[in-house]
């Protein structure tokens, strides 16, 4: 890899499954991936995806320099099991001064010491659980993504009462609180529609705001 700071290059470190489902996503978007692991078996797996695959046994300052991930514009870290060298490669990473530094972590605890160290920290088996969970709970969530302060956006697909009715005359900004920013016809997204839109069955739409206001509109809706 080229030796300047690139915001388009990233790096992986961890090639268990949700790493290596990151670098060869990561890949497949025409993206430039380092990728690290102590275990050939896994870094001879990701080579298909990247020519710049490494086996290393120490994660120290130099053993990670000599593949040149402290030129990447982002590094994820997802070592999960082992939480002291999930800790000090974090640690490592965020010293050699990349811009953006993601890690994996299995509890709340390990997160709240990788947040500490100035991490993003993302719980990929909680977040699936959720995720989950939401989309038994309610038989119109499709997805969501969750964000701070308790907002989500949502995936719902039109159902019940929404059915036949025209935005305006739903009116869920004034009556639920939350705003629509996207509606899905036949596999065409549509951002800029009017207030006199009117819902399909089988129409999908994107809903911004807090997730208590959201439950709301998803019970009521399906009535």
């Amino acid at each position: 890899m080229k030796k300047k700071n690139s915001d388009a290059s990233f790096g992986v470190i961890g090639l268990g499954r949700f790493g290596s489902a990151l670098v060869q996503t990561l890949s497949e978007a025409g993206k430039e991936v380092i990728a690290i692991d102590k275990d050939e078996r896994r870094v001879k797996a990701v080579r298909k995806y990247t020519d710049f695959a490494f086996v290393v046994d120490n994660l120290e300052q130099d053993t990670l320099e000599s593949t040149g991930i402290q030129n990447c514009g982002a590094v994820t870290i997802c070592i999960g099991e082992a939480i002291d060298v999930s800790i000090l490669t974090t640690m490592l990473v965020i010293k050699m001064g990349i811009p953006s530094v993601i890690a994996k972590a299995n509890s709340r605890a390990h997160g709240d010491v990788l947040k500490q160290l100035g991490a993003v920290v993302v719980y990929p088996e909680a977040d699936m659980a959720v995720r989950i969970g939401k989309r038994l709970i309610s038989s119109s969530l499709i997805d969501y993504i969750s964000l701070d302060d308790n907002v989500e956006v949502r995936r719902i697909a039109v159902s019940g009462s929404m059915a036949g009715r025209s935005i305006q005359e739903l009116n869920v900004r004034g009556v639920y609180g939350i705003n629509i920013i996207a509606i899905e016809r036949e596999h065409q997204t549509d951002v800029e529609f009017s207030p006199q839109y009117v819902f399909n069955e089988g129409d999908i739409v994107a809903v911004i705001g807090k997730a208590d206001k959201i439950d709301r509109f998803e019970r009521e809706i399906q009535n």
